[in-house]
């Protein structure tokens, strides 16, 4: 299970006041045959994370058919979780409602961020997503009591989530240094979670200290998933990882299956990250973010069989 890497899609230009900087964790919805929209999070010149979209015929997908030009989510009131940014992770919809997971984002003082998930629905009259409540629906807990983020839910009678959690944090010559692994819960409305801190993926040694964003597939009888990861030793930038599941819980890694490595030069050569898989017309493609966790944009890849 190899990717070929077709190009580059998409960065901001600077010219927005909202979509200044950064195009972050992509992630695809199919509209109608081979258009698809493909959700990002920019930054704007206040370094706030919004909600995006732009369009993409998968006849040409390096080719962007058309960038609207609203946020259709935008960061939370002044003290609330996601004042500092809302970031867009993942869409679930049932009976017919359309909700989207996405990562609050908000400013530490002793530690430089305490994110936490958010929900919000999507509405056709005002064509943007439309918070459900002004708190997380995922936050720190009594036991758990570091941030979460880049939730991928899905639904299968029951909501089953895989996010981001931070276990720890260090203090360092370079100042606090976090560590956070994928955990794994449960809903049944997708709005109350039951989460007892079950570890889907871990560390895989002493050197690895931050996994994230998710991304989930079944197919075969079995649970796949994509995520990036970054390490002190063999990779201090983000590279794109795979792993397998029985049952969505207990996840084994394949280190020479799936992932993503960066180009020699280019848009991707110090990094790849923020994964996004999906399936058309019988391939499997992946959305990728390049250099500088979305700086530098978000190109494709497809699976070389």
């Amino acid at each position: 299970m190899h990717w070929k890497k077709l190009g580059h899609i998409f960065a901001p230009t600077g010219e927005s006041s909202w979509m200044h900087t950064h195009a972050m964790i992509p992630l695809a919805e199919q509209v109608d045959g081979d258009l698809y929209r493909i959700y990002f999070s920019p930054r704007d010149r206040k370094n706030r994370g919004h909600g995006a979209y732009l369009e993409i015929d998968m006849r040409d997908p390096l080719r962007v058919e058309r960038v609207h030009e609203n946020p259709v989510l935008e960061p939370g009131a002044l003290g609330c979780f996601d004042d500092s940014g809302a970031l867009p992770n993942s869409l679930v919809e049932v009976d017919g409602r359309k909700r989207l997971y996405y990562t609050g984002i908000n400013l530490g003082v002793t530690v430089k961020i305490r994110n936490s998930i958010g929900l919000a629905e999507w509405d056709e009259d005002q064509h943007r997503f439309v918070r459900c409540y002004r708190g997380p629906v995922i936050d720190r807990t009594r036991d758990l009591p570091h941030f979460v983020a880049t939730p991928e839910v899905r639904y299968d009678g029951i909501y089953k989530a895989w996010f981001t959690a931070c276990q720890r944090w260090e203090d360092t010559p370079g100042g606090p240094k976090h560590f956070y692994n994928l955990e794994y819960a449960e809903s049944d409305d997708g709005i109350d979670w039951r989460r007892d801190g079950t570890t889907a993926i871990d560390f895989a040694d002493e050197h690895e200290y931050a996994l994230g964003v998710p991304r989930v597939l079944v197919d075969g009888g079995k649970y796949r998933m994509w995520f990036c990861s970054r390490a002190t030793a063999d990779s201090p930038t983000y590279r794109i990882r795979y792993a397998e599941s029985e049952d969505g819980m207990t996840w084994e890694r394949k280190p020479d299956q799936g992932g993503l490595d960066i180009s020699d030069d280019g848009w991707d050569s110090e990094m790849v990250c923020y994964p996004f898989v999906f399936d058309h017309q019988g391939q499997r493609y992946m959305l990728y973010n390049g250099n500088g966790y979305g700086l530098s944009g978000f190109g494709i890849a497809i699976q070389d069989r």
